[in-house]
């Protein structure tokens, strides 16, 4: 049996008293809760029930899913530029870079959102052209950071700090190999970026972009102090005049539990996946051992050809 196959075959190991406890307490827990949720008629199961469908729930459903696709699209494009950048040679383009993610890190998302909403303060009108000339095209900025613009802007931004730095730990992944074998080739920098690093990278990337989706999904909850008619901004709305808080957020939650368990389906898929192929790619070179550095660059060229 390969030593791949023998890693992934179960292993029966014998039942302790301490397991069984454990699985005790755990029955006890849940036993405990779900009685309680069941029986505390503060909860208000009935109007929770009435209103987890309604249309105002459902319209604030699809704001909250268009905000998670535009702002994990946007910044996984701008966090693959800024990646690239911060692993530049050239002192100013990699501190750039490093300034940026610095400064997205270290502050809130929540203090950027309104940051964003108000730098109509700050710049209330610009203009578009061509430097030194007399050609622009004046921006009214209160016009155009509306409370979704903002929204998309400051969550998009933010995730480009952190998907940056997930790309830039992909790209360190690559061995030095490769680099070695795709400029003895002649690749040009675009070429080695865009058919030898990104496509090794994926197994680092995937997963953990992931975990993102999942973590921005829930951060979107933060554009309803913008006004944002989101998922939890369209339950405030609607608690504000019945007065029904607690139910009305039992609504917004099992809305984002639901999303959230759906999203971590494909994800356990793609990280199961990408962990086999990373074994079988890893378990002939153990088995083998390490060659040297001209056999490692001269079997990653006939890997490139």
């Amino acid at each position: 049996m390969s030593p791949l196959l023998a890693e992934e075959k179960k292993r029966i190991t014998p039942k302790r008293p301490r397991d069984y406890v454990a699985w005790a307490v755990a029955i006890v827990i849940v036993a405990a809760l779900v009685w309680t949720a069941v029986t505390n008629e503060n909860y208000r199961w009935p109007v929770v029930f009435s209103y987890f469908t309604t249309r105002t729930i459902l319209n604030g459903l699809l704001v909250t899913l268009l905000l998670t696709v535009a702002s994990m699209g946007l910044g996984t494009l701008l966090g693959l530029v800024l990646a690239v950048m911060r692993m530049s040679h050239q002192r100013p383009i990699s501190g750039l870079a490093q300034l940026y993610i610095t400064f997205f890190r270290g502050t809130p998302v929540l203090v950027q959102l309104v940051f964003w909403f108000n730098i109509a303060a700050l710049y209330p009108h610009l203009s578009i052209g061509i430097p030194f000339t007399d050609v622009s095209t004046p921006v009214d900025v209160n016009a155009i950071m509306t409370p979704m613009t903002a929204a998309i802007v400051g969550l998009t931004l933010n995730q480009a700090a952190y998907m940056s730095e997930i790309i830039r730990g992909g790209f360190a992944s690559v061995s030095r190999g490769q680099h070695e074998a795709a400029e003895s080739l002649g690749m040009s920098a675009f070429t080695k970026l865009r058919h030898v690093i990104i496509p090794q990278t994926m197994p680092a990337i995937i997963p953990a972009t992931g975990n993102q989706v999942i973590g921005m999904l829930k951060e979107t909850s933060l554009v309803s102090v913008l006004g944002v008619a989101d998922l939890l901004q369209s339950a405030q709305a609607i608690y504000a005049r019945n007065f029904q808080t607690i139910p009305l957020l039992i609504v917004a939650s099992l809305w984002y539990l639901i999303m959230t368990l759906v999203l971590s389906v494909p994800q356990s898929m793609i990280e199961r996946r990408f962990s086999r192929s990373t074994r079988a790619r890893l378990t002939p070179a153990a088995t083998a051992g390490e060659p040297g550095a001209g056999q490692s660059v001269a079997t990653t060229r006939e890997s490139l050809l």
